[in-house]
């Protein structure tokens, strides 16, 4: 489990809604959380991650843990996962979880797969997963066990579960081999603004592509965000092209979105786009091609000129109002 600020990350509590649905198809078996490093109330993020469905919280403590190492990290899980007799090892599919993830099953030699959104068989264990950045979908077999693999951000949606206690939390002391700590994080320093992390947790994400024509042709798709409380997302071209700054691009290269509606205005739909908003719940596209990729995969689609489109539904609304 991940943490930020002391609480269980987003994506890490989406990982623990995912492991109560495999634990419910294998017969029940019990969920231990894994919190390593310095948290500043390990009882408070127990009866958080307990709300969401732990049974145990596991804290890895010593100063092994002051600063992140992904060998030392792999090597606590792979001593909890043994001391436990665990079936599974999961984790968010973040740069983190991924690279931890990879320590564990190298150790272990055992496959490992990235990016996982479901699981068609527990015996034998096949999980469904992400390729070809989210444009394609790939079953995969993971045995020999324990199975490991990383879950997709936002493929589950975290939720607590109805009347559930915290997770019994139960200190461990793992011991780390010097040679894990080699590569380690020396320091850290303050993060500048990324303003990218508005448009990755946005609820509602107005886009724009080529369509836009120019630099000067985004004032309704700013307006219309505004107006409907979300962000602005564009197409590689257009910041390629310097209409728009690079923090606002969505796909594989730029932000991977997941609101609840997307409208993307002007955007063919190219597979390195589509990479980065697939996950979106709703779309609604706005195209004069009504053949673009866009607009076939799109929930719902507009056949006209951005320019036209967009100030209508902009009056529309505002009428409403």
């Amino acid at each position: 489990m991940e943490t930020e600020d002391g609480a269980a990350g987003e994506t890490s509590l989406e990982t623990l809604a995912f492991t109560r649905a495999l634990s419910d198809e294998i017969g029940g078996v019990p969920i231990r959380a894994v919190v390593i490093g310095d948290v500043a109330d390990p009882a408070a993020l127990a009866a958080e991650l307990g709300a969401h469905g732990a049974d145990e919280m596991h804290h890895a403590v010593g100063e092994a843990f002051a600063a992140y190492s992904g060998a030392a990290w792999g090597s606590a899980v792979q001593q909890l996962a043994e001391a436990t007799e665990s079936d599974v090892i999961t984790a968010a599919g973040t740069p983190r979880g991924n690279e931890v993830l990879a320590h564990v099953a190298a150790r272990l030699e055992v496959p490992m797969a990235a990016n996982v959104v479901g699981f068609e068989s527990v015996d034998p264990f096949i999980v469904t997963r992400q390729v070809v950045g989210g444009s394609a979908l790939e079953e995969m077999q993971l045995y020999p066990q324990p199975a490991i693999f990383s879950v997709a951000g936002h493929s589950w949606a975290a939720a607590a579960v109805d009347g559930a206690g915290p997770a019994e939390l139960i200190e461990q002391q793992p011991a780390i081999d010097d040679a894990d700590l080699v590569a380690r994080v020396r320091s850290t320093g303050v993060k500048e603004a990324d303003h990218s992390d508005s448009l990755k947790s946005a609820k509602v994400v107005v886009g724009a592509g080529r369509g836009a024509g120019g630099p000067n042709g985004f004032d309704a798709v700013v307006a219309l965000a505004e107006l409907l409380g979300g962000s602005v997302g564009v197409s590689r071209v257009v910041t390629s092209l310097g209409w728009r700054p690079h923090h606002e691009q969505v796909g594989q290269t730029g932000s991977r979105i997941s609101p609840d509606i997307y409208i993307p205005c002007g955007i063919s739909g190219a597979i390195q786009h589509w990479a980065g908003c697939s996950s979106s719940k709703t779309i609604l596209a706005i195209n004069t091609d009504d053949e673009a990729p866009m607009m076939t995969k799109a929930t719902y689609a507009v056949v006209g000129d951005m320019h036209e489109v967009l100030p209508a539904v902009i009056a529309e609304l505002e009428s409403r109002r």
